[in-house]
Formats: C-alpha cells, structure tokens, sequence
C-alpha cells in the first residue's frame, strides 16, 4: 500500500464511496483498490471495510471491460400470486360469486362477505390429497386485498326521500 494515503485521503474515499451505488460504486472501488491496494479485494476490505466481492466483481469488470448487471428486480420474496397464478384465478372463481360492487360506484373495489379464513378452509379442502401447499390463512388475506377485495358487510341503500 502507499504512504501517501493518509486518514483525511481514506475519509474522502470512504465518503465517496457512500455516495455512489452500483456500478459506479464497483468500478470506484476497483480503481481505488488498484490504485492502493494492489489489486487485491481482500486488502481493499481491510483497509477501507468494503466488501471483498463487490470490489472483486469491480476489479473484473475494469479488467474485461465488461459490465455486470444488477439484477435488483430478482432479490427478495415475489407475491405468492405472482409465482403461483393459479392460486390468484382459483381465489378468483371462490371469491367472485360472493362479490358486489360499491354501491355508489365510489371506488373500484369488490366487497365480499367471504373472510380468508373460509378461503383457506376451502383451498385446503381443495389440495387435499396432493402435495400443493396452501398459503396461511393471513398470507390469503393480503392475496385478496392485493387483487382488490374487502371485507365488508353487505350494505344496504336507504331509499330516497322524496
């Protein structure tokens, strides 16, 4: 490592560093650890707390010239109905039949008298036998309020007075 690297130096590009996200942040990091480090991630995490395969990832795509795209869409956990869309048209056909609209039209939302709890009773019943896994009866309370339902009782109009 070089001797001209002296806290205040390390302060501006740890603060750099912070500032910038993805690919420049790797490709930052990569010139720093060149430049400093030798070319070495490991050394690069020690000495400024990165981690090791961003600046690794970082050093390749300077190296290559290359560069890694960030998937960020793929992290995390997907909507139970979006990896499983025949759960959503199966609650569809259940729920459906036991809906009504607003009935002043104020809002674009079915109100059913069907509760979660009945829905899971139902979809369990229905995979009974076979090796389908059923989402916890809170799991179909969020798939429902997600496709638009609520629960709500059912609302009767006062007539008009004349």
């Amino acid at each position: 490592m070089d001797d001209d690297l002296t806290p205040a130096v390390e302060e501006i590009i740890l603060s750099a560093a912070r500032k910038l996200t993805g690919f420049r942040r790797r490709q930052f990091q990569a010139e720093i650890a060149a430049r400093y480090c030798g070319g070495i991630p490991r050394r690069a995490e020690h000495v400024f707390g990165w981690g090791r395969d961003a600046v690794a990832t970082g050093l390749g795509e300077l190296r290559t010239g290359i560069r890694c795209v960030d998937n960020f869409a793929a992290r995390g956990r997907h909507r139970t109905e979006d990896d499983r869309p025949e759960l959503a048209r199966q609650i569809h056909a259940l729920v459906e039949p036991l809906t009504q609209a607003d009935p002043q039209l104020h809002t674009p939302l079915g109100y059913t008298r069907v509760t979660a709890a009945a829905v899971h009773q139902h979809l369990v019943a229905d995979a009974a036998g076979t090796d389908r896994p059923v989402p916890a009866a809170r799991t179909l309370s969020d798939i429902l309020n997600r496709l638009g339902y609520r629960l709500r009782r059912v609302r009767k109009i006062a007539p008009q007075k004349n």
